[in-house]
């Protein structure tokens, strides 16, 4: 089959998807830069050198699955054979097993950092679970009934994220995990919110069947325009769900040290900037994707400052 992820590099001067050779070894593996647009820095010149390689491989390993979900022409039953073969590969190399040709470029950089950090790979295999669930449920047609189902695609889908750069930093108490979790979650579905106007003409639908019965409003009736006053007020509640979880998560760039401490408060002020522009298109995110410009990254960086 064809894969749904964009080739990616496996290192100086090599052709995609070609391993280094052998009497290079694990070092010649190098992480591959963040391509995709996204509302938070990713190993950013904030990030301590030491941690922007294991940190870059875990995104890199992220991005790629979720490439694989819902990227480029491929079948759903093609997609879940490839995140199949995909989680095979993740134990393969987790038990030591040298990379296999197709995805080398992603487990190379996974496997020295599983290696040198001792990652918890369940963490990495939830979130394999998560764009399964993805696929499936997208390919089905399928509603979440209410937010908890919600809840539990998040803790799968983004929370292991948070969990893992914790691990790295050397934070593991439960305060710390909670918060991170919430702002894991806050980001997830923030980024359903900004997508609206992607996702649901996709039959990708991340609004529960509890909340659109709570303000009455017909999913069918989503995007016509002129927009619904109920629809506006659902994406509202929506969106103020998602500042309360990050509020709640947002003491954790206090208990982050150093410079991933400011790298940290730069995400959760990426994910509220957007949440800013939600709000001020009073529903009409649902037929617009909100972005950052250059302007919102200068607010997020004095927002930043002022936590």
């Amino acid at each position: 089959m064809t894969s749904a992820a964009p080739p990616l590099p496996a290192g100086p001067h090599a052709p995609a998807g070609t391993p280094p050779a052998p009497e290079q070894g694990a070092a010649a593996w190098r992480a591959q830069p963040v391509t995709h647009y996204e509302n938070f820095p990713v190993a950013s010149w904030l990030c301590p050198p030491a941690l922007r390689a294991p940190i870059a491989a875990i995104y890199g390993f992220a991005r790629t699955a979720d490439d694989l979900a819902d990227e480029g022409d491929a079948t759903p039953a093609e997609r879940l054979a490839a995140l199949a073969e995909y989680g095979k590969e993740l134990h393969r190399v987790a038990a030591g097993h040298p990379p296999g040709v197709r995805w080398a470029a992603v487990f190379g950089p996974l496997q020295g950092a599983m290696r040198d950090h001792a990652l918890p790979v369940p963490l990495l295999a939830d979130l394999l679970s998560a764009f399964t669930q993805d696929i499936v449920r997208t390919a089905g047609g399928l509603t979440y009934a209410d937010r908890d189902g919600l809840l539990d695609y998040c803790r799968r889908s983004a929370n292991p994220v948070g969990r893992l750069l914790l691990h790295l930093y050397g934070i593991h108490d439960a305060r710390a995990l909670a918060r991170s979790d919430a702002i894991c979650t806050a980001l997830q579905l923030i980024n359903f919110w900004q997508d609206f106007s992607v996702d649901l003409p996709r039959g990708r639908h991340y609004l529960a069947d509890a909340d659109l019965a709570r303000f009455g409003v017909e999913r069918a009736l989503l995007q016509r325009q002129p927009l619904d006053p109920r629809a506006r007020a659902l994406v509202a509640d929506a969106a103020a769900w998602a500042r309360a979880l990050m509020d709640e998560g947002a003491p954790l760039v206090h208990q982050v040290p150093g410079r991933m401490g400011w790298e940290l408060r730069l995400v959760v002020q990426g994910g509220l900037r957007i949440l800013d522009k939600v709000e001020a298109l009073r529903g009409g995110s649902l037929i617009r994707r909100p972005v950052l410009g250059g302007w919102d990254w200068m607010r997020m960086m004095v927002r930043a400052v002022a936590m």
